[in-house]
């Protein structure tokens, strides 16, 4: 146990000492937003007031809280990712100046080693992505928009599974690289990449058929939903108070994909949840078995 403390500690230690590689992750999620806010806001609204209907009224604080929520959903569900990858760097970084040589030798089992990295990133990872979400409820609270206690509590949920399945996912795949341009490289692809399949950039409801059928066994997938309709569960709940307007909830549901659908049947929350954490526990298992297999072979 002493071991492990001592990895977790020596490995977030270092990713905050290097100052570049923290405040970029830092700042990307700000960058983010501000980029949403320009880009995609109108683009939002104008799907929201189409999916309500001509003729029908829609309060400014409705319609903000709408807008502001899957703009929050969107970058929450693409930084507990992305920014894992960035600050997984640090398995890349001990390949390449030889320090896992150090560690392999030393009296350190390969499942200590593999979990001494993904805490670490969990940790480091989480403590961005919080910052990201209290930054994100900032913009939303200050355009109008509204989330209840409960609502952020969830957020913060959602917000740390995604952190475990990102670190999870960026583990397995950072352990077959052994440059810092492999994993620029890889991180660019996902940075550019995976907003786009997780449904954060464009509703996955947008897609051909047969492109959601396949991206619906993708578990990001599941956990954009899980984001979004917590992002946006008081709007509804407002909406839900003006007859005029409950017949537009499930079609807007269902055009951001807060409503999943998996080969026609919806998608639960619950099982959304079963679905993340069980891709959680099984790309650590396949990380920690890799990196026991590896620590053999190097004895």
């Amino acid at each position: 146990m002493s071991a492990l403390k001592t990895l977790v500690w020596r490995n977030s230690k270092l990713f905050f000492k290097d100052k570049g590689t923290f405040f970029t992750s830092l700042i990307t999620p700000v960058i983010l937003l501000v980029l949403y806010v320009t880009f995609l806001a109108n683009v939002y609204r104008d799907s929201f007031l189409a999916s309500v209907g001509q003729g029908v009224q829609i309060s400014e604080e409705i319609l903000n809280s709408l807008v502001g929520g899957q703009l929050v959903s969107s970058l929450i569900a693409v930084s507990c990712v992305t920014v894992a990858f960035c600050a997984n760097m640090r398995m890349v970084d001990d390949k390449v100046t030889g320090a896992v040589n150090d560690l392999t030798i030393a009296p350190i089992k390969g499942s200590v080693m593999a979990l001494g990295y993904y805490l670490s990133t969990v940790i480091t990872t989480l403590l961005i992505c919080l910052f990201a979400l209290c930054i994100c409820l900032v913009y939303l609270f200050s355009v109008g928009g509204s989330l209840g206690a409960g609502d952020i509590l969830l957020l913060a949920l959602d917000t740390f599974l995604l952190v475990m399945f990102g670190t999870a996912l960026s583990s397995v795949i950072n352990f077959f690289l052994s440059s810092q341009g492999q994993i620029s490289a890889v991180g660019t692809i996902v940075s550019s990449g995976y907003g786009f399949i997780c449904g954060a950039y464009m509703p996955i409801s947008s897609f051909p058929q047969g492109l959601q059928k396949v991206i619906s066994f993708l578990p990001g997938t599941y956990g954009t939903s899980l984001v979004r309709n917590h992002a946006l569960m008081s709007a509804f709940e407002k909406m839900e108070s003006e007859p005029m307007l409950r017949a537009a909830i499930e079609p807007i549901k269902n055009a951001v994909d807060c409503n999943l659908y998996f080969f026609g049947s919806r998608v639960e929350t619950g099982t959304m949840y079963a679905v993340l954490i069980i891709s959680i526990t099984v790309l650590m298992g396949i990380y920690v078995i890799m990196n026991i297999a590896s620590s053999r072979k190097a004895r």
